[in-house]
């Protein structure tokens, strides 16, 4: 029987599931599995995870005390509630879940350092090893500075909104574990920009990942690639062979219905033979790249807000939970 292109896809590049649903995790079993504010926030408000919810905030409302507001009690709970989705998470898959820091501290090192250890301590107290989580952190020159110094202390990073190869290569000079470069955000700027449409390999998201995979390859960085945010097949397809992929169930569903040929596109022997021009990237030489490169500089701008729209969102919906909780509900759960 022929193989499917994500059955071929699995044997070339580490498939990651792009969600913080949980079944949905259950049917396509990825290797990792990653999660955003966004992801977070539309899991939350699903029947189903209600327990996961009603529990964080209750919990959050012990350890605060009942003179806390709801509001108080929501701002708690939403730091621990994508910590509880990565719990139920890692029961599921064999290897790592991303679990991101607060995008309102992005330009922020001294905080987003200070979240990211106390989300890695959530989940070691839980008896989950640090080995098995990846703190996500938007790639603003303050964010790698912080994933460089929590590298050296045995925090993985995923440094994620990612759309120039300045980022890329800064993120692989600090030493950071991965990255996230976002291929079909990059595709959306270009269409809106140009008023046109890009299919395969002339698809300027595509193009990135491309250019930063076989960079790191060539100069022999330790830093892994893992294409994100895709828009369809096709840009998958195009980029088979990168160390990792993380896929939206959807997506995941659509590889899993088509067979034929898979060549890989990626490959790292070859990258090692490009001839290709080695940057240093200083903090001066990476705002210079950013300004200059419009298309990085908006989205990682729109994305960093994105997310903390979300989280907004989420924490005016986790207020508006606590108040519907019953009185004597949150007395009961609370002494548990």
């Amino acid at each position: 029987m022929a193989e499917t292109l994500l059955q071929q896809l699995r044997k070339i590049t580490t498939v990651v599931a792009d969600t913080g649903d949980i079944q949905a995790i259950e049917q396509v079993k990825p290797q990792d599995a990653t999660t955003n504010p966004s992801l977070i926030t539309t899991a939350a408000q699903m029947p189903q995870y209600q327990p996961i919810v009603d529990d964080v905030l209750l919990q959050a409302k012990k350890e605060l005390g009942a003179k806390a507001s709801d509001k108080e009690v929501a701002k708690l709970a939403f730091e621990h509630l994508a910590v509880a989705f990565g719990k139920k998470i890692l029961q599921i898959i064999p290897g790592r879940v991303s679990t991101e820091v607060d995008a309102r501290l992005s330009y922020d090192k001294e905080k987003t350092m200070s979240v990211a250890r106390s989300i890695i301590e959530q989940y070691e107290k839980a008896g989950v090893s640090r080995q098995r989580i990846l703190i996500k952190i938007a790639s603003t020159w303050n964010g790698i500075k912080a994933a460089e110094q929590l590298e050296k202390e045995g925090i993985h990073c995923n440094l994620t909104l990612l759309f120039g190869l300045h980022q890329a290569i800064a993120c692989a000079e600090a030493g950071v574990t991965l990255v996230s470069p976002f291929v079909g955000r990059i595709l959306d700027w270009y269409k809106k920009e140009h008023n046109r449409d890009y299919v395969g390999a002339e698809d300027p998201g595509v193009q990135s990942v491309t250019r930063i995979y076989n960079y790191f390859k060539r100069f022999g960085y330790k830093t892994v690639v893992m294409g994100a945010s895709f828009r369809n097949t096709g840009e998958i397809k195009e980029l088979a062979g990168c160390d990792l992929l993380t896929i939206s169930p959807q997506l995941l569903h659509e590889l899993d219905s088509i067979t034929g040929e898979l060549p890989r596109k990626l490959d790292p022997e070859k990258a090692k033979g490009l001839n290709l021009e080695k940057l240093t990237i200083d903090e001066a030489k990476f705002e210079q790249m950013h300004k200059e490169d419009r298309m990085a500089s908006d989205k990682l701008t729109e994305g960093i807000k994105g997310f903390s729209d979300s989280l907004v969102k989420l924490e005016d919906l986790l207020a508006k939970r606590l108040s519907e909780l019953g009185a004597g509900q949150k007395e009961e759960l609370a002494v548990r």
